[in-house]
């Protein structure tokens, strides 16, 4: 069955629009778009993590109580701004790549691999553990990213991923050394 002119006419018109909707979005780039697409994946995916662990490392600031109160809640204020610093160069990174971002929680909740935590309390010293651990498979997210910047010749986002390892890395010392109780370091 012949389909009728309408309909052939329909879909190049609709074809048409939604290549003008995503034309503008579509930022010019070196780069295939293979690369394009597989680097703002990964960047989407980071993304999402930061913005995740953001909120936690937040949450936990706003939650700790104990003996250690003030040191805990400044050190936690100290790495969510660190943390946060990092979302605006992810995004614009896609975004100079050629590729979109995220656009709402409901893209981060889909997206992340670190886990929220929504218990009405938690221990402070398991709130220090748990960011090590979130911060660790951060840092090694990042590598696999820093990985794939190598396999398309993406240098910007390389070098930018390094100083966030370092950064990631630190925190992660930061809140081992943080966590260590009195008598395992001889103290």
């Amino acid at each position: 069955m012949k389909k009728p002119a309408n309909s052939s006419k329909s879909a190049s018109k609709k074809s048409s629009l939604v290549k003008r909707r995503l034309a503008p979005l579509a930022t010019p780039s070196d780069l295939t778009a293979n690369a394009t697409r597989d680097l703002s994946g990964a960047l989407n995916q980071l993304l999402a993590d930061v913005f995740a662990l953001y909120l936690k490392t937040k949450n936990f600031h706003w939650h700790v109580s104990g003996p250690h109160f003030r040191d805990y809640h400044l050190l936690l204020d100290d790495q969510s701004a660190e943390i946060f610093a990092m979302t605006d160069p992810i995004a614009e990174r896609v975004r100079k790549l050629g590729g979109t971002t995220l656009r709402s929680i409901g893209n981060i909740a889909r997206s992340q691999r670190i886990l929220d935590n929504d218990a009405d309390y938690v221990q402070p010293l398991d709130m220090l553990a748990e960011l090590q651990e979130d911060n660790k498979q951060l840092t090694a997210s990042m590598r696999i990213a820093h990985d794939l910047c190598d396999e398309h010749g993406d240098i910007a986002s390389a070098s930018l991923l390094e100083n966030w390892i370092d950064e990631t890395e630190q925190r992660t010392w930061f809140l081992f050394e943080t966590s260590r109780r009195g008598d395992s370091t001889g103290h």
